[in-house]
């Protein structure tokens, strides 16, 4: 909740009604606030300045499915790709990423304000599927399988570390970061010690075992 300013400008009906001078705010209540005129203390009751808001139309990519749902905004909010929020309706409470902004016409842009936006697109990131490509340890490629692994949208995935879900266990190789990632430098790593987020992973190419023989570049 916004707290009421000590003083705010506003017309005075006594001495200023077209133009606006300082006043001092005596009390707050029932939706209106008492004000007392710097200039001629006369005392007045004002409409506290509203935020106008927009609804804007939501669609939710989650685990291969999508979903349709509504968030009200700020109307000069500012949304643009990459942006994360949470999402509360009466089936789901998650935390989603922007993918895309759509305007008019079906225009889709990187960022724009809500009054604008017609539907944003977005994914949720609490809990992920991420591919992952595994060579065998001979490098041969013929024989590469793909696997999917759910984990937590914050579980780090790092070069060079050996990872085990179920029956699978292989050692990074390198990875790739999804578009609407920020703050990486750069969309592929292959270094030894690189680390990216589950939710920011568009691939991770891996090799069986420990068996450093066969680079995924």
């Amino acid at each position: 909740m916004t707290e009421t300013p000590d003083r705010v400008p506003t017309p005075c009906p006594s001495c200023s009604p077209d133009l606006e001078t300082v006043h001092e705010v005596l009390t707050t209540g029932g939706g209106t606030v008492t004000v007392r005129c710097s200039e001629c203390s006369h005392v007045h009751k004002i409409q506290p300045d509203s935020e106008r808001e927009v609804t804007l139309d939501v669609v939710v990519s989650q685990g291969g499915e999508s979903f349709t749902a509504n968030v009200t905004t700020p109307e000069d909010e500012s949304i643009e790709v990459g942006d994360e929020f949470i999402l509360e309706t009466e089936e789901v409470l998650s935390t989603v990423r922007v993918t895309s902004v759509e305007l008019g016409g079906q225009r889709r842009v990187d960022e724009a304000p809500a009054d604008e936006i017609q539907t944003v697109w977005t994914r949720e990131v609490d809990n992920v599927a991420v591919n992952v490509t595994v060579h065998p340890q001979d490098g041969s490629r013929d024989d590469s399988r793909s696997v999917t692994v759910h984990v937590p949208g914050d579980y780090e995935f790092e070069v060079g570390a050996i990872e085990s879900f179920g029956d699978d266990e292989f050692e990074i190789d390198a990875f790739v970061v999804r578009d609407d990632a920020a703050g990486y430098q750069r969309d592929r790593f292959e270094v030894e010690g690189d680390t990216a987020f589950a939710k920011d992973l568009k691939r991770v190419y891996a090799y069986d075992e420990q068996s450093s023989a066969w680079s995924a570049w």
